[in-house]
């Protein structure tokens, strides 16, 4: 299965502010829409879940079956399955046919899978913006990879970069 993560960030590498918040451009929306709206399936963290229910983000991707990754018992909704790790999580996809999905983030679920290998490519859109304060793209943990860069992409003030996690 190939997993594919895209996450906004800002130039110092937060993908959001403390509190949740993600005051990315028109472009990185537009991005992010553009992507997502390609896969079928997509795998995101609880609080990202949350944040993106809240503001029914779903209805504007196409509805993908989401799988949450996390560690509080949540029982199974229309559309919505949860699960405590990555593995899990690629094993229900499979199980489903899925051949593809898409990583949402948050920071945290973001090193799992990267800690656990199962990241295949990254697209990141870079912000000119800078935090002070955040969630990283990648949370704090034991890991190094290498990455190929596959293309770049700007759009008015923002950069895409897209890569190849080498194996």
């Amino acid at each position: 299965m190939k997993v594919v993560l895209y996450m906004a960030m800002t130039a110092n590498g937060y993908i959001a502010k403390e509190d949740g918040e993600t005051p990315w451009s028109d472009a990185a929306w537009n991005n992010y829409y553009s992507i997502a709206k390609g896969f079928r399936a997509m795998i995101l963290g609880r609080r990202t879940y949350e944040i993106m229910r809240k503001i029914d983000e779903f209805d504007k991707i196409g509805n993908p079956f989401t799988v949450v990754v996390s560690y509080e018992n949540k029982k199974k909704e229309k559309n919505f399955n949860f699960v405590k790790s990555p593995k899990e999580a690629i094993a229900l996809l499979k199980k489903k046919g899925f051949e593809k999905v898409l990583l949402g983030g948050g920071g945290s679920v973001n090193s799992s899978f990267i800690k656990d290998n199962l990241i295949d490519e990254i697209y990141i859109d870079i912000e000119p913006l800078i935090f002070g304060k955040g969630i990283k793209l990648f949370a704090d943990g034991n890991f190094d990879r290498k990455l190929k860069l596959i293309g770049v992409k700007k759009t008015g003030n923002l950069v895409q970069a897209h890569y190849e996690v080498k194996r």
